[in-house]
């Protein structure tokens, strides 16, 4: 007799099987257990910015990873803004000696540098007498300027990042609503064992509508589905498709058994499924769920394995989704709703009892799929955020930048009222013009 890989049990005497939550890895001939993750994924594959023009171009996904909120930009300005002026009020300090030195020449183009609140130094120093400038000036319209940059640039990123909300909406349907969906769909389900497709015993006919009511009817799986099996490293995996696919029965559902075979039994220690669907037409776009199951309790994540004659029932809801932004793109959504384990085993020796067992020689599979036809979703995105909003943000950032330090200005230096009111005046209207 052969010797038993490692982590297997004998049973019948000369037969080996992998313990409980084990599977045999046919390359390394050994019992190894499953280590995939439990989570549910799900995504909607649409994407409505293909060509927008500031991810493409300047790459704003990688500037998110060091930016991760509007606050960085925030703090970049404020540390400029504090540097700046720290500057200008430690040159405030330096000896000017002759008027010849480097600080005296700082000092003066500072001074030349009022761009906001005085722009006649030219003018000024043309004449036989110089009025002598103020380094105020120059040093508040930088600082008035740094702060105007680095409160445009978080607005810039609030908009990227911010730029659109979408909006979902539920509506009742009718016939030609439903009639308007045609999908291509794949149902991909992997019994994560060590049998192979050798051990399954196909099915030959589906149940469309709800069994035991009026509308529940048997048909051949040929009139709806494609049935196939093929062999993975981690079992096999059963694929049923349906190409232009018109769903006309809420309720559908398809079972299939694996049966022991010798030196090769019948049993699992978790399910693998992968379900999408894109619009017939359209392939570009797909919905799609995936996930991985391996325990046959919410309570845990201890190590089970799958066998027997009660059937394991994976349940999926299907539901139509209109996408507005996306050309009345048409798919239908699959979302993973329940899984309801059959025959599970915890212990090593209720395995080797039911290897023992001719009548616990199966794994039975149903896939349950309820489709959600008495509403549609409508979703569409919409900008929260227009020309004219962005040019009255724009307009209030410089009104603030330029306003608080024209105040600070206003209580060293004396300026003139006739300023000070056409300022303010000035701002408050083109602020109010562009909110218009």
């Amino acid at each position: 007799m052969a010797s038993c890989p490692k982590n297997s049990i004998l049973y019948n005497g000369s037969h080996c099987a992998c313990q409980v939550g084990y599977f045999l890895n046919l390359t390394s001939n050994s019992c190894i257990t499953y280590t995939g993750s439990s989570a549910i994924q799900t995504d909607s594959g649409i994407d409505y910015y293909a060509a927008s023009f500031p991810e493409n171009f300047f790459s704003f996904d990688s500037i998110r990873k060091f930016t991760q909120s509007q606050a960085v930009f925030l703090e970049a300005t404020l540390v400029m803004l504090l540097s700046w002026l720290v500057f200008c009020f430690f040159l405030r300090f330096t000896k000017l000696g002759d008027g010849r030195n480097v600080w005296f020449k700082i000092r003066w183009w500072i001074s030349r540098l009022d761009v906001c609140f005085a722009t006649r130094h030219w003018l000024d120093d043309q004449k036989l007498v110089v009025k002598r400038k103020t380094e105020l000036g120059g040093t508040f319209s930088i600082a008035s300027w740094i702060l105007f940059t680095g409160l445009f640039a978080a607005l810039l990123y609030q908009i990227i990042a911010k730029r659109t909300i979408e909006v979902h909406n539920v509506k009742a349907t009718n016939a030609p609503d439903l009639a308007s969906f045609r999908n291509d769909m794949e149902f991909n389900m992997t019994t994560v064992s060590s049998m192979s497709c050798l051990n399954l015993q196909r099915p030959t006919t589906l149940l469309a509508g709800s069994s035991g009511f009026i509308n529940g009817k048997v048909f051949p799986i040929s009139n709806f589905l494609n049935f196939s099996c093929y062999n993975t490293s981690l079992g096999p995996t059963i694929t049923l498709k349906c190409s232009n696919c018109r769903l006309n029965q809420d309720y559908m559902s398809i079972s299939w058994q694996f049966v022991d075979l010798p030196n090769s039994p019948a049993s699992a220690v978790g399910f693998q499924f992968n379900v999408t669907t894109k619009d017939h037409t359209r392939g570009g776009h797909l919905s799609f769920v995936s996930g991985t199951l391996k325990n046959g309790s919410n309570f845990d994540d201890s190590p089970v394995t799958f066998r027997g004659v009660d059937t394991n029932v994976l349940i999926f809801n299907l539901f139509p989704h209109i996408y507005r932004s996306a050309n009345d793109l048409r798919l239908i959504q699959p979302l993973f709703h329940e899984f309801v384990p059959g025959s599970v085993l915890h212990e090593t020796s209720q395995l080797q009892a039911s290897l023992e067992r001719a009548s616990d020689g199966k794994i039975n599979t149903t896939l349950y799929v309820n489709y959600l036809s008495s509403y549609i979703i409508e979703t569409e995105n919409q900008t929260i955020i227009g020309a004219v909003g962005f040019l009255a943000d724009l307009g209030g950032l410089y009104c603030i930048s330029m306003g608080i330090f024209l105040y600070l200005l206003v209580q060293v230096i004396p300026v003139s009222v006739e300023f000070i009111i056409l300022f303010f005046l000035s701002s408050f209207t083109l602020g109010f013009l562009v909110k218009l």
